[in-house]
């Protein structure tokens, strides 16, 4: 009985498992490359530095990782009662949360605040604040995909070209998953940062076809600034980009944007775009290319918004090479010039406007 009060937060007239459960915490949303170790160490020395423990104290002894979240067990109750003082802490591009355990029974803490209103500091923009947001942070589009490309073939294509140009973080393929629906796919990488760097391959070539890679529809985020694969190309040749080297994707993010036309959109004037540049008159030569066309359109612009129709005139008619799209407000529209405007497309600059509604609604695209 002596030697179990000298444990620290037990107490003689304690069940050691309740004492145990007493001593737990549940760390949710733990991202993907979190270790036991690495966990360990980093709410240790995260304690250590807003002075939740003593500077020499290890107040967390042990540390059980599963797929998506972790149990960490400390000295004590009252260190595992400071400890809940970290959650929302950001680890590895997540927000870990931190609480008792659902067998938890004794009191609730009244007095926790959170990393944020204890550090003064603010969430990371872009941080993952749950499993799923965490998910879809990671998670792209491919669109103009044809029947013979297989799950694998994507994967491995398009990791070992994040890899030859250094979009990729760590060594090894970034891409974890990929399913393909259709004329479109669905990648998983292994990290919200890589996700983001591969965005730059828009456009790159694929077994006779310009894949679009770009966030799924269900993505809120804020908007993002990345190139095409001409893009990437383009600054190699002109020696701003070294192939393979670890500084290329904060080459790319860090290099100046291209050019923009002389006049800029401005606020949202209306609920419907007008892209000129994106299509020449042989796109739209051919019934089943142009159907194509349309539907891969239609899929690639339906991630800035809720996007009621998409118009193309062809070739024979007024407004050909003209790309029109009807958004459900102004504010889906804006998203859309953000993403599009001065964007590179098959070599060309993508030039955008808002489009009067009456004209549209009229058939005007002159």
């Amino acid at each position: 009985l002596g030697m179990l009060s000298a444990i620290p937060g037990l107490s003689g007239g304690m069940n050691p498992q309740q004492d145990k459960i007493n001593r737990e915490l549940f760390v949710g949303n733990t991202p993907p490359g979190t270790s036991e170790l690495l966990l360990m160490h980093f709410l240790n020395a995260a304690m250590r530095r807003i002075n939740l423990c003593q500077p020499h104290e290890t107040p967390i002894l042990n540390c059980r990782l599963n797929p998506k979240f972790a149990f960490i067990e400390l000295v004590s109750a009252e260190m595992a009662n400071h400890a809940m003082n970290m959650s929302g802490i950001p680890f590895l591009g997540a927000v870990l949360k931190i609480s008792r355990p659902s067998k938890y029974s004794g009191p609730p803490l009244t007095t926790v605040r959170t990393w944020q209103q204890l550090t003064g500091a603010q969430l990371p923009v872009g941080a993952a604040v749950d499993a799923e947001t965490e998910k879809m942070s990671r998670e792209l589009f491919i669109g103009n995909t044809t029947p013979e490309m297989s799950e694998q073939m994507i994967r491995e294509f398009l990791g070992n070209a994040m890899e030859q140009v250094g979009l990729n973080i760590t060594p090894g393929n970034p891409i974890q998953a990929c399913r393909v629906s259709g004329k479109f796919a669905f990648v998983e990488l292994r990290s919200a940062q890589e996700a983001t760097n591969a965005l730059n391959l828009n456009n790159i070539p694929f077994m006779g076809a310009a894949l679009r890679v770009g966030r799924p529809s269900k993505w809120n985020g804020p908007p993002d600034q990345h190139g095409n694969w001409e893009d990437i190309l383009a600054k190699y040749m002109a020696g701003e980009l070294q192939l393979g080297g670890p500084g290329a994707a904060a080459a790319l993010n860090q290099a100046p944007a291209p050019a923009a036309p002389t006049t800029e959109p401005g606020a949202p004037t209306s609920h419907i775009v007008e892209l000129q540049g994106m299509l020449t008159a042989d796109d739209l030569a051919n019934d089943d290319e142009y159907q194509e066309i349309l539907e891969d359109t239609t899929e690639e612009c339906g991630q800035f918004g809720t996007l009621l129709q998409v118009v193309i005139p062809k070739a024979n008619e007024v407004g050909a090479t003209k790309v029109f799209l009807e958004y459900s407000t102004a504010q889906d529209a804006a998203q859309a010039m953000s993403n599009l405007h001065n964007r590179t497309f098959d070599g060309r600059r993508v030039v955008g406007n808002y489009f009067d509604p009456q004209r549209f609604e009229q058939k005007d695209y002159a």
